[in-house]
């Protein structure tokens, strides 16, 4: 890899001045919405994103008998997927930045809660059979540092798979998706929670949305990270899935 900056979006000045000052103002903005997130996120998909969660799960060969590490969890929504098909609490670990997202997920969650960053994970080596993260790629500080560290966690042959959302490629679909983010969704959640910081994570999403490197940048970078099998699955121009496997032996020097 290349001394280039992996950083998933440039520096957004609207939100902060610099680089170093990203974690800080992400993790501040996902403590302000914890209360409210998962309505927010109910609206955001029209109800369908429990259903989507446990069918992306389960298409990545998550099974009985499995150990998964959700990083990002936020309040929990990928993690409560995973219980639904693996039937054991235990078996699923929530990993956040955010204290507040983790307080909430810690009143429908028995399964083990951890603060910490993706980019430094507090587990040993070759542990988990299937490691999850559900729409945050975009908020990590370096793309490269994380998915080195995903694999490190992995068991081998273990099987990664980051949701997220991606810039529409058509004018109109983007010119929807920013009124729907923007406009509706923000006014929708201040009438119902009266939470004004729930449309400053609205715009800022949109804003990492736009702003994000192309999916083959993310493809390159997982790729020179170590994973195989990597590939993109994409659905409707705006739901991708990316997906790869950590090899079952060390290449060979």
């Amino acid at each position: 890899m290349s001394d280039r900056s992996t950083a998933p979006h440039p520096v957004l000045r609207k939100y902060y001045d610099r680089d170093a000052d990203r974690r800080s103002f992400v993790r501040a903005l996902f403590d302000a919405t914890a209360e409210d997130y998962d309505f927010v996120c109910q609206v955001m998909s029209l109800g369908s994103g429990q259903f989507y969660r446990r069918w992306a799960l389960t298409r990545t060969g998550l099974r009985p008998g499995a150990k998964l590490l959700d990083v990002a969890t936020g309040t929990g929504l990928v993690a409560r997927s995973a219980i639904d098909v693996l039937r054991e609490p235990p078996a699923v670990v929530g990993l956040d930045s955010s204290g507040g997202m983790l307080q909430k997920a810690r009143r429908t969650l028995t399964s083990p809660l951890v603060q910490g960053r993706a980019e430094a994970l507090p587990f040993r080596n070759d542990r988990f059979d299937l490691l999850s993260m559900g729409y945050a790629l975009r908020h990590v500080a370096e793309l490269e540092v994380t998915f080195r560290e995903f694999l490190r966690v992995l068991k081998p042959g273990g099987r990664l798979l980051m949701l997220e959302i991606s810039r529409p490629s058509s004018a109109i679909s983007r010119w929807l998706l920013r009124v729907y983010l923007q406009r509706i969704l923000p006014l929708i959640a201040r009438i119902v929670t009266g939470n004004a910081n729930a449309g400053l994570l609205m715009n800022y999403y949109w804003e990492t949305i736009v702003e994000c490197v192309p999916a083959e940048r993310i493809l390159d970078i997982l790729r020179a990270s170590g994973f195989v099998d990597v590939e993109r699955r994409s659905f409707g121009g705006l739901l991708t899935e990316y997906v790869g496997a950590k090899p079952l032996r060390p290449e060979s020097t």
